[in-house]
Order: C-alpha cells, then structure tokens, then sequence
C-alpha cells in the first residue's frame, strides 16, 4: 500500500502503517491542526476533530471544549461507541495572543495555562483510560513549541506552559508505559492563515523565514509529517522524547553582530 503525504512542495510516499487507525485530533480544523489531520487522513487513517466552535471540516467533527473534563470523557465515549477504540491522539489545540507579563492579568494567565497544559493532560487522561484496556494500546502527540525552550518575550504564561508539556509529556511516557506511548513535536514557527497576526504582512513572513537555517516557516504539513510518524509503528520505541520541528533553529545573534558571521 503506498500513501501520499504533501511536505512543503515536496510529495513524500510511504507506509507508515496507519491505514484504519482512529485518531482524534484536538483543534484540528484550521492551522496546523487542519494540516496535521490531512496528512494522517492521506497516510490512511481516520481523523477524528474537536474545537470549541462548530467548523467546517472533511473530517468527523465533535464539538467539544478540551478544558472541561466532563465534555473530554463524554467525547471520547463517543468515539470508542462509533469507532470500538482510539489509536492515537495528537493534543493540538492551543496558543495565545500577545501579551507582556506585567500587563496580563492574573486570569488570562491562568486561561492560557488552562488551554496549553491542563487541556493535553485532560485529554491524555482520558485517552490513557481506553487505550491502556486495549490489546494495541495507542499513542499521544502533545503539540509543543520552541517556546517552551528558549525565552518567549510576548507570551510568557504560553512558553513556561510548553515547558511544562514537554516534561509532562516524558513523566507520562513512565507512568503509562507499556501501553500508551507518549511524545511531543516541538515545534518553530510555522506559516498558517494566521501568520500575519504574529509576523505581519508576507514581507514579514518572509523575513522571518531568512532568519531559519532551512529558509522558511514551517508548513502545517511539515508538523503532520513528524507527528504521523511518532503515531506510527515505526516509531514503536520511541517515547517519552521531543521531536524539535524548526528548519534548523535560530541563527545567533552574534553572528550577525560580529564580524564573523558574515563568513556563515
């Protein structure tokens, strides 16, 4: 069987062995959600979509809000009813708006912490609950962000929480192991309908790309890729780690300062 995935412009063929696999998809209709959903789709296996706000999708679409426990368990219920089990989740919903520490009140902190982190565990936790009673177990994707690695002037409360999901995401991998495997894509900027919100016009978007070794943002596509393959069976033995999806990082700013880093 040979499936199609889309990365950039390039067109990537493979088996990753996720033909008829269920997996939910939180925030998976728009963004990097929408671009995460459509390669696992292409890669043959079911999507399953939730957002707080009904949205037009190709994929099955539950309204659900990943922040409330009851709303979480009655979804997955669902799913297991209409599906007899779940493979895989990918904890894709998240992110903030632009805020300064000192300015942001005490409750948008708290929402952003609710959204970013509280929001995977309550959805792991519950998947955990199905997958570990079955034969094959599953797997979890937790959508983090470089963010969470390096100082995020702008939006405090959302790198100290993708912080806090990438060590969630290792102590989970030991407390459920064997069944549920557990893994985070980290990930850098990627170009959605969105960008200009954070990188202004395409002059903006473009420059933020000159900054990546690689040339570009990311695609939407480019973060399915790497999350179908923590999904897959080719990935059976890999948990507990971050995947860092970044075109190579940032360029340092001494380069640019110094002499030297004209020679780069």
């Amino acid at each position: 069987m040979s499936n199609r995935a889309t990365s950039g412009a390039a067109q990537i063929e493979a088996d990753l062995g996720l033909a008829g696999q269920v997996v939910l998809v939180t925030g998976g209709v728009r963004g990097v959600g929408a671009g995460i959903s459509g390669v696992l789709a292409a890669f043959g296996a079911t999507p399953i979509v939730c957002a707080r706000n009904v949205a037009d999708t190709p994929f099955e679409f539950h309204n659900c809000d990943v922040r409330d426990a009851n709303s979480v368990t009655a979804m997955i219920e669902s799913i297991v009813r209409e599906h007899g089990r779940l493979d895989g989740v990918v904890n894709n919903a998240g992110g903030s708006p632009f805020a300064l520490a000192a300015d942001a009140s005490d409750r948008f902190s708290s929402k952003i912490f609710d959204l970013n982190l509280l929001a995977p565990l309550i959805v792991a936790r519950a998947a955990n609950m199905v997958m570990r009673q079955q034969e094959s177990g599953g797997a979890i994707v937790n959508i983090s962000s470089v963010s969470g690695h390096r100082p995020s002037p702008g939006t405090a409360a959302y790198g100290a929480a993708k912080a806090g999901l990438d060590n969630l995401t290792a102590t989970l991998a030991i407390e459920w192991a064997p069944k549920v495997r557990l893994n985070s894509v980290v990930c850098g900027p990627v170009e959605t309908e969105l960008s200009q919100l954070h990188y202004g016009n395409e002059a903006g978007i473009a420059a933020v790309g000159e900054t990546i070794p690689l040339g570009r943002l990311a695609s939407p596509q480019d973060v399915g890729n790497a999350t179908a393959f923590l999904l897959s069976p080719l990935a059976g033995y890999i948990s507990g780690s971050t995947l860092t999806v970044h075109g190579g990082g940032e360029r340092p700013a001494f380069l640019d300062a110094g002499n030297a880093g004209n020679k780069i």
